[in-house]
Protein backbone atom coordinates (compact mmCIF):
# COMPACT_ATOMS: atom_id res chain seq x y z
CA UNK A 1 0.00 0.00 0.00
CA UNK A 2 1.20 3.71 -0.70
CA UNK A 3 1.27 6.43 2.12
CA UNK A 4 -2.37 7.14 1.78
CA UNK A 5 -3.19 3.32 2.38
CA UNK A 6 -4.58 2.62 -1.48
CA UNK A 7 -3.69 -0.57 -3.24
CA UNK A 8 -0.63 -0.41 -5.38
CA UNK A 9 0.74 -2.63 -7.48
CA UNK A 10 4.40 -3.30 -8.07
CA UNK A 11 6.69 -5.72 -10.14
CA UNK A 12 9.95 -6.66 -8.77
CA UNK A 13 13.28 -7.41 -10.56
CA UNK A 14 13.75 -10.94 -9.53
CA UNK A 15 17.01 -12.95 -11.04
CA UNK A 16 15.13 -15.58 -12.02
CA UNK A 17 11.65 -13.77 -13.76
CA UNK A 18 9.82 -10.68 -13.57
CA UNK A 19 7.38 -11.21 -10.44
CA UNK A 20 4.10 -9.12 -10.26
CA UNK A 21 2.88 -8.51 -6.68
CA UNK A 22 -0.64 -6.76 -7.03
CA UNK A 23 -2.16 -6.20 -3.95
CA UNK A 24 -6.07 -6.52 -3.70
CA UNK A 25 -7.96 -4.57 -5.45
CA UNK A 26 -11.72 -3.66 -5.79
CA UNK A 27 -14.41 -5.50 -7.79
CA UNK A 28 -13.83 -4.21 -11.74
CA UNK A 29 -16.55 -2.06 -12.49
CA UNK A 30 -17.07 -4.28 -16.22
CA UNK A 31 -15.58 -7.44 -16.90
CA UNK A 32 -13.73 -7.39 -20.41
CA UNK A 33 -13.13 -10.55 -21.90
CA UNK A 34 -10.98 -10.41 -25.13
CA UNK A 35 -9.58 -13.80 -25.24
CA UNK A 36 -11.53 -15.99 -27.53
CA UNK A 37 -8.55 -17.21 -29.44
CA UNK A 38 -7.34 -19.25 -26.00
CA UNK A 39 -11.36 -20.55 -25.75
CA UNK A 40 -15.12 -19.07 -25.65
CA UNK A 41 -17.98 -18.96 -23.38
CA UNK A 42 -20.58 -21.80 -23.64
CA UNK A 43 -23.52 -20.68 -25.52
CA UNK A 44 -26.75 -20.58 -23.27
CA UNK A 45 -27.98 -22.61 -26.62
CA UNK A 46 -25.33 -25.08 -26.55
CA UNK A 47 -25.84 -25.93 -23.17
CA UNK A 48 -29.59 -26.28 -23.49
CA UNK A 49 -28.56 -28.98 -26.13
CA UNK A 50 -25.73 -30.49 -24.06
CA UNK A 51 -27.94 -30.83 -21.00
CA UNK A 52 -30.16 -34.13 -21.53
CA UNK A 53 -27.42 -35.57 -22.84
CA UNK A 54 -26.03 -35.20 -19.18
CA UNK A 55 -28.88 -36.51 -17.48
CA UNK A 56 -31.81 -39.00 -19.13
CA UNK A 57 -29.75 -39.35 -22.91
CA UNK A 58 -27.30 -41.40 -21.22
CA UNK A 59 -27.22 -44.53 -24.14
CA UNK A 60 -24.00 -45.91 -25.80
CA UNK A 61 -24.12 -45.02 -29.27
CA UNK A 62 -22.87 -48.43 -29.99
CA UNK A 63 -25.73 -50.45 -28.83
CA UNK A 64 -28.06 -51.33 -30.54
CA UNK A 65 -31.38 -50.83 -28.19
CA UNK A 66 -33.49 -47.71 -28.51
CA UNK A 67 -31.59 -45.74 -25.70
CA UNK A 68 -28.54 -46.64 -27.80
CA UNK A 69 -29.97 -45.63 -31.32
CA UNK A 70 -31.22 -42.17 -29.48
CA UNK A 71 -26.94 -41.46 -28.65
CA UNK A 72 -26.11 -43.06 -32.18
CA UNK A 73 -29.13 -40.41 -34.00
CA UNK A 74 -27.62 -37.48 -31.84
CA UNK A 75 -24.24 -37.88 -32.86
CA UNK A 76 -24.54 -38.17 -36.36
CA UNK A 77 -26.82 -35.34 -36.07
CA UNK A 78 -24.43 -33.34 -34.88
CA UNK A 79 -22.32 -34.48 -37.56
CA UNK A 80 -24.39 -33.43 -40.30
CA UNK A 81 -24.00 -29.78 -38.96
CA UNK A 82 -20.50 -29.86 -39.05
CA UNK A 83 -20.27 -31.12 -41.97
CA UNK A 84 -22.53 -28.23 -43.12
CA UNK A 85 -20.45 -25.82 -41.60
CA UNK A 86 -17.28 -27.02 -43.97
CA UNK A 87 -19.62 -27.87 -47.23
CA UNK A 88 -18.95 -31.58 -47.32
CA UNK A 89 -21.47 -34.28 -46.43
CA UNK A 90 -21.35 -35.85 -43.08
CA UNK A 91 -19.04 -39.39 -43.64
CA UNK A 92 -16.38 -36.93 -44.18
CA UNK A 93 -15.86 -35.86 -40.80
CA UNK A 94 -14.39 -37.59 -37.65
CA UNK A 95 -14.87 -36.53 -33.75
CA UNK A 96 -11.96 -36.39 -31.84
CA UNK A 97 -10.82 -35.15 -27.94
CA UNK A 98 -10.07 -31.54 -29.61
CA UNK A 99 -8.26 -30.05 -32.00
CA UNK A 100 -4.69 -31.20 -30.41
CA UNK A 101 -6.22 -34.61 -31.27
CA UNK A 102 -7.15 -34.22 -34.65
CA UNK A 103 -4.08 -32.76 -36.11
CA UNK A 104 -2.25 -35.67 -34.54
CA UNK A 105 -4.83 -38.04 -36.70
CA UNK A 106 -4.37 -36.04 -39.35
CA UNK A 107 -0.44 -35.81 -39.32
CA UNK A 108 0.37 -39.19 -37.70
CA UNK A 109 -2.25 -40.93 -39.82
CA UNK A 110 -0.68 -39.77 -43.49
CA UNK A 111 2.54 -40.17 -42.03
CA UNK A 112 2.60 -44.04 -41.07
CA UNK A 113 -0.11 -44.84 -43.82
CA UNK A 114 1.77 -43.36 -46.22
CA UNK A 115 5.31 -44.36 -44.91
CA UNK A 116 5.84 -46.86 -47.88
CA UNK A 117 5.73 -43.59 -50.75
CA UNK A 118 7.88 -41.44 -48.69
CA UNK A 119 9.53 -39.57 -45.46
CA UNK A 120 9.12 -36.57 -45.90
CA UNK A 121 6.52 -33.51 -44.45
CA UNK A 122 6.59 -30.15 -44.77
CA UNK A 123 5.26 -27.21 -42.23
CA UNK A 124 6.14 -23.99 -40.91
CA UNK A 125 7.99 -21.99 -38.17
CA UNK A 126 4.69 -20.71 -37.12
CA UNK A 127 2.23 -23.54 -36.55
CA UNK A 128 0.37 -24.73 -33.44
CA UNK A 129 2.40 -26.80 -30.32
CA UNK A 130 0.20 -29.51 -31.76
CA UNK A 131 1.79 -30.12 -35.62
CA UNK A 132 4.85 -28.27 -34.20
CA UNK A 133 5.30 -31.18 -31.46
CA UNK A 134 4.03 -33.69 -33.70
CA UNK A 135 6.81 -33.46 -36.38
CA UNK A 136 9.29 -33.53 -34.13
CA UNK A 137 7.76 -36.88 -32.61
CA UNK A 138 7.94 -38.20 -36.25
CA UNK A 139 11.21 -37.10 -36.96
CA UNK A 140 11.91 -39.26 -34.07
CA UNK A 141 10.86 -42.49 -36.11
CA UNK A 142 12.89 -41.65 -39.08
CA UNK A 143 10.58 -38.63 -40.87
CA UNK A 144 12.22 -35.84 -42.77
CA UNK A 145 10.65 -32.56 -41.75
CA UNK A 146 11.20 -29.24 -43.11
CA UNK A 147 9.87 -25.93 -41.55
CA UNK A 148 9.51 -22.92 -44.23
CA UNK A 149 9.98 -19.64 -42.91
CA UNK A 150 7.28 -17.10 -42.95
CA UNK A 151 7.30 -13.35 -43.91
CA UNK A 152 7.85 -10.39 -41.57
CA UNK A 153 3.62 -10.63 -41.64
CA UNK A 154 3.76 -14.18 -40.86
CA UNK A 155 2.38 -15.03 -44.40
CA UNK A 156 3.94 -18.23 -46.47
CA UNK A 157 5.37 -17.87 -49.87
CA UNK A 158 3.67 -19.97 -52.40
CA UNK A 159 6.92 -20.31 -53.99
CA UNK A 160 8.86 -21.44 -51.13
CA UNK A 161 6.57 -24.38 -50.69
CA UNK A 162 7.08 -25.46 -54.28
CA UNK A 163 10.77 -25.33 -53.70
CA UNK A 164 10.97 -27.52 -50.74
CA UNK A 165 8.88 -30.09 -52.01
CA UNK A 166 10.82 -33.73 -53.29
CA UNK A 167 9.56 -36.81 -54.58
CA UNK A 168 9.66 -38.16 -50.83
CA UNK A 169 7.09 -35.71 -49.93
CA UNK A 170 4.31 -37.00 -48.18
CA UNK A 171 2.00 -34.47 -46.31
CA UNK A 172 2.13 -30.50 -46.11
CA UNK A 173 0.72 -28.91 -42.81
CA UNK A 174 0.24 -25.40 -42.68
CA UNK A 175 -1.89 -23.61 -40.71
CA UNK A 176 -5.36 -21.56 -41.94
CA UNK A 177 -5.12 -18.93 -39.45
CA UNK A 178 -2.54 -18.27 -36.70
CA UNK A 179 -3.65 -17.69 -33.14
CA UNK A 180 -1.46 -15.39 -31.99
CA UNK A 181 -1.50 -12.78 -35.15
CA UNK A 182 -4.69 -13.94 -36.82
CA UNK A 183 -2.49 -13.98 -40.18
CA UNK A 184 -4.37 -16.03 -42.73
CA UNK A 185 -2.36 -18.17 -45.07
CA UNK A 186 -3.40 -18.93 -48.86
CA UNK A 187 -4.42 -22.11 -48.30
CA UNK A 188 -6.38 -22.84 -51.59
CA UNK A 189 -3.17 -22.07 -53.64
CA UNK A 190 -0.81 -23.99 -51.36
CA UNK A 191 -3.14 -27.01 -50.98
CA UNK A 192 -3.12 -27.08 -55.27
CA UNK A 193 0.72 -27.08 -55.43
CA UNK A 194 0.98 -29.93 -52.46
CA UNK A 195 -2.21 -31.86 -54.32
CA UNK A 196 0.29 -31.29 -58.14
CA UNK A 197 2.89 -33.09 -56.21
CA UNK A 198 1.08 -35.90 -54.89
CA UNK A 199 1.53 -34.92 -51.41
CA UNK A 200 -1.80 -34.39 -48.62
CA UNK A 201 -2.44 -31.53 -48.05
CA UNK A 202 -3.30 -30.70 -43.94
CA UNK A 203 -4.88 -27.59 -42.44
CA UNK A 204 -5.18 -26.67 -39.10
CA UNK A 205 -8.52 -24.32 -38.91
CA UNK A 206 -9.18 -24.18 -35.48
CA UNK A 207 -9.15 -20.56 -35.45
CA UNK A 208 -10.97 -19.82 -38.77
CA UNK A 209 -14.40 -21.60 -37.71
CA UNK A 210 -17.18 -19.65 -36.99
CA UNK A 211 -15.31 -16.06 -37.82
CA UNK A 212 -14.82 -17.01 -41.81
CA UNK A 213 -16.76 -18.77 -44.20
CA UNK A 214 -15.03 -22.29 -44.81
CA UNK A 215 -15.73 -24.46 -47.41
CA UNK A 216 -13.76 -27.47 -47.79
CA UNK A 217 -13.91 -27.86 -51.86
CA UNK A 218 -13.08 -24.38 -52.60
CA UNK A 219 -9.90 -24.87 -50.47
CA UNK A 220 -9.20 -27.94 -52.03
CA UNK A 221 -7.21 -29.56 -48.70
CA UNK A 222 -7.40 -32.89 -47.84
CA UNK A 223 -7.57 -32.67 -44.03
CA UNK A 224 -8.85 -29.92 -41.95
CA UNK A 225 -8.75 -29.74 -38.07
CA UNK A 226 -11.70 -27.97 -35.70
CA UNK A 227 -12.65 -27.31 -32.03
CA UNK A 228 -15.76 -27.01 -30.41
CA UNK A 229 -14.13 -24.59 -27.71
CA UNK A 230 -13.01 -22.14 -30.15
CA UNK A 231 -16.68 -21.62 -31.19
CA UNK A 232 -18.63 -21.25 -27.93
CA UNK A 233 -18.91 -25.04 -27.46
CA UNK A 234 -18.11 -27.47 -25.29
CA UNK A 235 -14.14 -27.96 -24.34
CA UNK A 236 -12.65 -31.59 -25.13
CA UNK A 237 -14.22 -32.31 -28.56
CA UNK A 238 -13.01 -31.53 -31.93
CA UNK A 239 -13.34 -32.66 -35.69
CA UNK A 240 -11.19 -34.00 -38.44
CA UNK A 241 -12.42 -33.85 -42.35
CA UNK A 242 -11.15 -36.27 -44.32
CA UNK A 243 -11.03 -35.53 -47.76
CA UNK A 244 -13.01 -39.19 -49.73
CA UNK A 245 -10.58 -41.75 -50.70
CA UNK A 246 -7.75 -40.59 -48.31
CA UNK A 247 -6.34 -43.23 -46.17
CA UNK A 248 -5.06 -42.75 -42.33
CA UNK A 249 -3.50 -44.89 -40.14
CA UNK A 250 -5.47 -44.87 -36.48
CA UNK A 251 -3.84 -43.01 -33.62
CA UNK A 252 -5.70 -44.35 -30.77
CA UNK A 253 -6.97 -48.40 -31.48
CA UNK A 254 -9.83 -49.91 -30.06
CA UNK A 255 -12.99 -50.44 -31.05
CA UNK A 256 -14.15 -50.03 -34.36
CA UNK A 257 -15.70 -46.14 -33.56
CA UNK A 258 -15.41 -42.83 -36.07
CA UNK A 259 -14.46 -45.07 -39.20
CA UNK A 260 -12.29 -47.08 -37.25
CA UNK A 261 -10.33 -44.52 -36.89
CA UNK A 262 -10.93 -42.68 -32.99
CA UNK A 263 -11.40 -45.76 -31.15
CA UNK A 264 -13.40 -45.32 -27.56
CA UNK A 265 -17.18 -44.78 -26.56
CA UNK A 266 -18.38 -41.09 -28.36
CA UNK A 267 -18.88 -37.96 -26.13
CA UNK A 268 -22.24 -37.92 -26.65
CA UNK A 269 -23.08 -34.66 -24.96
CA UNK A 270 -19.59 -32.75 -26.14
CA UNK A 271 -20.52 -34.25 -29.91
CA UNK A 272 -24.20 -32.63 -29.46
CA UNK A 273 -22.74 -29.51 -28.14
CA UNK A 274 -20.42 -29.11 -30.74
CA UNK A 275 -22.96 -29.88 -33.75
CA UNK A 276 -25.11 -27.23 -32.33
CA UNK A 277 -22.28 -24.82 -31.69
CA UNK A 278 -21.27 -25.47 -35.62
CA UNK A 279 -25.24 -24.67 -36.22
CA UNK A 280 -25.09 -20.91 -34.57
CA UNK A 281 -21.57 -19.95 -35.75
CA UNK A 282 -22.94 -20.67 -39.61
CA UNK A 283 -26.13 -18.40 -38.51
CA UNK A 284 -23.83 -15.80 -37.11
CA UNK A 285 -21.71 -15.67 -40.13
CA UNK A 286 -25.32 -15.04 -42.66
CA UNK A 287 -26.02 -12.51 -40.22
CA UNK A 288 -22.71 -10.99 -40.86
CA UNK A 289 -21.62 -10.66 -37.10
CA UNK A 290 -18.04 -10.86 -37.34
CA UNK A 291 -18.77 -7.81 -39.98
CA UNK A 292 -19.44 -6.07 -36.87
CA UNK A 293 -16.35 -7.04 -34.57
CA UNK A 294 -13.97 -6.47 -37.54
CA UNK A 295 -15.44 -2.82 -36.86
CA UNK A 296 -15.14 -3.39 -33.00
CA UNK A 297 -11.25 -4.55 -33.41
CA UNK A 298 -10.05 -1.78 -36.00
CA UNK A 299 -11.62 0.99 -33.42
CA UNK A 300 -9.73 -1.06 -30.23
CA UNK A 301 -6.31 -0.63 -32.49
CA UNK A 302 -7.26 3.08 -33.27
CA UNK A 303 -7.29 3.57 -29.79
CA UNK A 304 -4.45 2.27 -28.50
CA UNK A 305 -2.10 3.77 -31.14
CA UNK A 306 -3.35 6.58 -29.70
CA UNK A 307 -2.75 5.90 -26.02
CA UNK A 308 0.63 4.29 -27.58
CA UNK A 309 1.34 6.53 -30.66
CA UNK A 310 4.65 3.50 -31.19
CA UNK A 311 2.36 0.38 -31.16
CA UNK A 312 3.57 -1.68 -33.81
CA UNK A 313 0.79 -4.04 -35.18
CA UNK A 314 2.19 -7.93 -35.31
CA UNK A 315 0.16 -9.73 -38.13
CA UNK A 316 -0.64 -9.22 -41.74
CA UNK A 317 -2.39 -5.55 -41.79
CA UNK A 318 -5.35 -6.90 -44.03
CA UNK A 319 -5.39 -10.69 -44.68
CA UNK A 320 -5.63 -11.43 -40.57
CA UNK A 321 -8.68 -12.54 -38.68
CA UNK A 322 -11.48 -10.46 -38.17
CA UNK A 323 -11.43 -10.49 -34.78
CA UNK A 324 -7.70 -10.47 -33.48
CA UNK A 325 -5.31 -8.22 -32.56
CA UNK A 326 -1.70 -8.51 -31.57
CA UNK A 327 0.24 -5.69 -30.94
CA UNK A 328 4.05 -4.80 -29.52
CA UNK A 329 3.95 -2.10 -26.95
CA UNK A 330 7.77 -0.91 -26.77
CA UNK A 331 8.77 -0.49 -23.02
CA UNK A 332 5.64 -2.21 -22.15
CA UNK A 333 5.99 -5.87 -20.57
CA UNK A 334 3.40 -7.95 -22.02
CA UNK A 335 2.54 -10.03 -18.96
CA UNK A 336 2.26 -7.23 -16.37
CA UNK A 337 -0.12 -5.37 -18.65
CA UNK A 338 -2.37 -8.45 -18.61
CA UNK A 339 -2.15 -8.82 -14.49
CA UNK A 340 -2.48 -5.22 -13.84
CA UNK A 341 -5.23 -4.71 -16.08
CA UNK A 342 -6.74 -8.14 -14.89
CA UNK A 343 -7.54 -6.42 -11.83
CA UNK A 344 -10.09 -3.91 -14.05
CA UNK A 345 -11.89 -6.99 -15.35
CA UNK A 346 -9.67 -7.33 -18.81
CA UNK A 347 -8.62 -10.34 -20.21
CA UNK A 348 -5.97 -11.42 -22.72
CA UNK A 349 -2.87 -12.91 -23.64
CA UNK A 350 0.56 -11.47 -23.57
CA UNK A 351 3.49 -12.65 -26.22
CA UNK A 352 5.60 -14.26 -23.40
CA UNK A 353 5.26 -17.11 -20.79
CA UNK A 354 6.93 -16.19 -17.96
CA UNK A 355 4.52 -16.29 -15.51
CA UNK A 356 4.62 -20.33 -16.06
CA UNK A 357 8.63 -20.09 -15.77
CA UNK A 358 9.41 -20.55 -19.09
CA UNK A 359 11.33 -17.14 -20.08
CA UNK A 360 11.22 -17.76 -23.98
CA UNK A 361 9.35 -15.46 -26.04
CA UNK A 362 6.41 -16.12 -28.32
CA UNK A 363 8.14 -18.61 -31.58
CA UNK A 364 5.99 -17.17 -33.73
CA UNK A 365 6.66 -13.80 -32.78
CA UNK A 366 10.40 -14.28 -33.51
CA UNK A 367 10.07 -16.70 -36.46
CA UNK A 368 8.55 -13.34 -37.74
CA UNK A 369 11.73 -11.73 -37.10
CA UNK A 370 10.73 -9.56 -34.00
CA UNK A 371 13.68 -9.58 -31.50
CA UNK A 372 13.07 -11.10 -27.96
CA UNK A 373 11.96 -8.01 -26.19
CA UNK A 374 9.82 -6.89 -29.04
CA UNK A 375 7.90 -10.52 -28.58
CA UNK A 376 8.05 -9.70 -25.06
CA UNK A 377 5.92 -6.15 -25.35
CA UNK A 378 3.62 -8.02 -27.36
CA UNK A 379 -0.21 -8.43 -26.02
CA UNK A 380 -3.14 -10.31 -28.06
CA UNK A 381 -6.55 -9.33 -27.78
CA UNK A 382 -9.07 -11.41 -29.57
CA UNK A 383 -12.44 -9.86 -30.05
CA UNK A 384 -15.70 -12.32 -29.88
CA UNK A 385 -19.48 -12.04 -31.02
CA UNK A 386 -20.48 -10.34 -27.50
CA UNK A 387 -17.90 -7.73 -27.83
CA UNK A 388 -19.76 -4.50 -27.31
CA UNK A 389 -18.45 -0.88 -27.83
CA UNK A 390 -18.93 0.31 -24.71
CA UNK A 391 -16.41 -2.92 -23.76
CA UNK A 392 -14.09 -1.40 -25.85
CA UNK A 393 -14.31 1.99 -24.38
CA UNK A 394 -13.92 0.30 -21.13
CA UNK A 395 -10.72 -1.28 -22.10
CA UNK A 396 -8.95 2.04 -23.52
CA UNK A 397 -9.88 3.98 -20.67
CA UNK A 398 -8.66 1.17 -18.71
CA UNK A 399 -5.29 1.05 -20.58
CA UNK A 400 -4.54 4.29 -20.84
CA UNK A 401 -4.69 4.78 -16.91
CA UNK A 402 -2.48 2.19 -16.75
CA UNK A 403 0.17 3.60 -19.49
CA UNK A 404 0.05 6.88 -17.45
CA UNK A 405 0.42 5.56 -14.00
CA UNK A 406 3.24 2.95 -15.05
CA UNK A 407 6.33 5.05 -13.56
CA UNK A 408 4.48 5.18 -9.89
CA UNK A 409 2.60 2.00 -10.20
CA UNK A 410 3.60 -0.57 -12.51
CA UNK A 411 7.46 -1.05 -13.34
CA UNK A 412 8.07 -2.79 -16.30
CA UNK A 413 10.82 -5.43 -16.84
CA UNK A 414 12.11 -8.24 -19.05
CA UNK A 415 12.67 -11.75 -18.02
CA UNK A 416 15.69 -12.94 -16.92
Amino acid sequence: KDKSGNGTSDVVDDESEAIVHVAKAEKPRRRVYLDHNATTPLDPEVFEAILPFLQNEYGNPSSIHSRGNEAKDAVETARRKVAQALNCTARRIVFTGGGSEADNLAIKGIAFARRGDGNHIITTTIEHPAVLRTCEALADHGFEISYLEVDHNGRLDPDALASAIQPQTILVSVMMANNEVGTLQPIAELAAIARRHGAAFHTDAVQVLGKLTLDVEELGVDLLALSSHKIHGPKGVGALYLRQGLELAPVIHGGGQEHKLRAGTENVPGIVGFGKACELAVRRLNHKEMERVRRLRDKLEAGIRRVVPDARLNGHPDQRLPNTLNLTLPGMRGESLVLFLDRHGVYFSSGSACKSGNPEPSHVLTAMGLSDEDAHCAIRLSLGVATTEEDIDYVLSRLEETVGDRQSSVKFVGCR
